[in-house]
């Protein structure tokens, strides 16, 4: 599978060396969604799920955005859509991608390349680590359509920004370049338009050689503890210590620190 495109059209995914890249490639309608887009991309995150060879997931766009969310030229379908079929399409649709990105313990980094709005900004806001081009740019643009963050905007945003600043940003629609979104949290790190790829691949072999139980346990006791008090997080962590403390990846890290060695891993 190293090194494959297992599919085409509008969505690229590759995986190489432990690292699956999903690329939107619908350059031309600055990556908006359709149902093909988004029953290929839900594929490729339950391949990166479930493979074992993945260890570290990058999401980017092709062409000058991340992705604009959904397809205004499909908005007209709606209004002869019943209220429940509405909250079906939706519920069945595009949250779907949010919620698959949720069940998955691996690192998620978001390769953001151009401007990411309103569904599209949700879903990077869903990633775990946001890394920026210089020249992008964001807004969160429901209600610029009279809508309301329908990607899961309304639940992400205000616990990566705070409630003030994503009330700013959902009530105005403004755009936020990408050195403001680094200082408020939105984003990472912003490189330089020809090193992002580069410098968000270099990161996610980083971490794709480090111990992978590790990596995928401490995202999920930080994210399951996120809304408990002390004593419930602190029982959510001894829970999976033995998991890692009695791993072969545990006992190859002493044995590399002892012997001033690099730890070779293997996720078991």
């Amino acid at each position: 599978m190293s090194g494959e495109v297992l599919m085409s059209g509008e969505l690229l995914f590759v995986v190489e060396h432990g690292i699956a890249t999903i690329t939107l490639n619908r350059p031309d309608k600055l990556n908006a969604f359709t149902d093909d887009m988004q029953s290929k991309w839900l594929d490729a995150l339950e391949e990166c799920r479930t493979n074992p060879e993945v260890r570290v997931i990058v999401i980017t766009g092709t062409g000058r955005a991340f992705t604009t969310g959904g397809d205004i030229g499909g908005f007209t379908e709606y209004a002869a859509q019943t209220p429940a079929a509405i909250k079906a399409r939706v519920s069945e649709g595009i949250q779907r991608l949010p919620r698959k990105i949720a069940e998955i313990d691996k690192p998620i980094l978001a390769a953001l390349n151009g401007m990411a709005t309103g569904g599209g900004l949700d879903i990077a806001l869903a990633c775990d680590i946001r890394f920026a081009a210089q020249s992008a740019r964001f807004a969160e643009t429901y209600v610029r359509m009279g809508l309301i963050p329908g990607v899961g905007g309304a639940y992400l945003l205000p616990r990566i920004v705070g409630t003030s600043k994503a009330l700013e940003m959902f009530w105005t629609g403004d755009w936020v370049e990408a050195v403001e979104a680094e200082r408020i949290g939105l984003v990472n790190k912003v490189f330089p338009d020809p090193q992002l790829m580069e410098a968000t691949h270099a990161f996610a072999r980083r971490i794709a050689d480090g111990p992978p139980l590790a990596i995928q346990l401490i995202k999920r006791v930080m994210r399951f503890g996120l809304d408990k008090d002390l004593a419930t997080a602190h029982e959510i962590v001894a829970a999976n210590l033995p998991i890692v403390r009695t791993s072969e990846d545990h006992v190859e890290a002493v044995n590399a620190f002892k012997e001033k060695r690099a730890p070779r891993f293997k996720g078991q």
